[in-house]
């Protein structure tokens, strides 16, 4: 499926390296102000070509509003967001259009259609992101204008290097923009650098976790049973190219504690309650409690290397495949947009839902 959501619905369309890509975004309420400007942040912060760490393809990826907006005023109809793909090199892939290459989608797009997209990685590349990240940039104004929700993600490890020294009760954007990396740990931040560095340099790849936290979220979001917010989360994380794992709160060190000290304990926090702790990560029984919700995504390391792999081609036959093309050594980066407009897209959908109960 190409769409996600239900109260707040986008579709995206488009392929690594077709004409452009794109997203329809329904359920935006009316006489929202709203401007291309307002979108483009967000995609400045996913595009490819702006640092010595990601891919050499450069795009603008500048967003064109196609619907829904009229004098800087949301009409309550569908939103249509289109960027065009200006540096697509699809004569880079012909030598490989033949040859599933190694823990890439060609083979299982393959079995499932009966065709794959010849260039590139098709729908499973991570061009397919821009959509989401356009809605989410505007899912993100809503929130925060409507509710006061904040969104942060950063890099929290590459490779074998990561950080804790992390204050998610005051990261901002701007910390996490400070550095390439994307990591507000300058001491960490310089040796996850060294590693992409070392990683390109052998013409190989490394993998990395991101981490977000989400603060001011009013208690009541999720909807129990199989639509919690945990639930939500991972699935949104999940559906991103290249992860691997999805944890929230203490995740799976919590399996390594005692009840006893797990616990999160209640107390009153001005006119409301809240938790000491939040083991818990913000969430209690698949809903919010008030508390800030944090969670952290794994990301493998790029499938697409420079260096010569031993594998076969669509009818068996033994190759030597040395993949050509643009590609990032590390995605986690430029994941960090991406991780945060898709939360936003989760709790706006979570917020419309809860609304109707008001």
């Amino acid at each position: 499926m190409s769409s996600f959501g239900r109260m707040f619905r986008i579709s995206t369309f488009g392929e690594s390296h077709c004409r452009s890509v794109g997203v329809v975004v329904d359920g935006v309420p009316p006489r929202m102000a709203l401007s291309a400007d307002d979108i483009q942040v967000q995609l400045d912060r996913r595009r490819p070509g702006g640092n010595k760490l990601g891919t050499e393809r450069n795009e603008a990826d500048q967003v064109q509003v196609l619907s829904g907006i009229e004098n800087g005023l949301t009409l309550g109809t569908p939103i249509g967001l289109m960027v065009n793909n200006k540096d697509q090199r699809p004569g880079d892939y012909g030598s490989m259009s033949q040859v599933p290459r190694p823990s890439h989608a060609d083979y299982t797009y393959q079995m499932k259609y009966g065709i794959h997209a010849s260039s590139g990685g098709g729908r499973s590349s991570a061009r397919e992101t821009i959509g989401r990240v356009a809605a989410g940039a505007i899912a993100e104004k809503y929130l925060l204008e409507q509710y006061g929700i904040e969104i942060v993600a950063w890099v929290s490890s590459v490779g074998d290097y990561d950080t804790d020294n992390v204050d998610m009760d005051t990261i901002s954007r701007a910390e996490v923009d400070a550095n390439d990396i994307r990591c507000p740990d300058v001491e960490a931040a310089e040796k996850m650098t060294a590693e992409i560095v070392a990683a390109r340099a052998a013409k190989d790849s490394v993998g990395g976790v991101v981490s977000c936290v989400c603060r001011n979220l009013p208690a009541g979001l999720g909807e129990p049973v199989f639509d919690r917010l945990e639930a939500m989360l991972a699935h949104a994380m999940l559906s991103l190219p290249a992860t691997k794992g999805f944890e929230i709160g203490s995740g799976f060190s919590g399996a390594r504690m005692r009840g006893s000290v797990h616990n999160d304990p209640f107390v009153k926090k001005g006119e409301r309650l809240g938790t000491t702790t939040n083991f818990s990560g913000g969430v209690q029984g698949g809903i919010s409690n008030g508390e800030p919700v944090y969670f952290r995504v794994a990301f493998k390391p790029p499938a697409t290397i420079g260096q010569a792999q031993k594998t076969v081609d669509f009818d068996g036959n033994d190759v030597e495949l040395a993949a050509k093309g643009r590609h990032d050594p590390c995605v986690v980066p430029r994941a960090i947009p991406i991780v945060e407009t898709m939360t936003a897209l989760v709790l706006a959908d979570l917020v419309m839902l809860q609304k109707m109960r008001e």
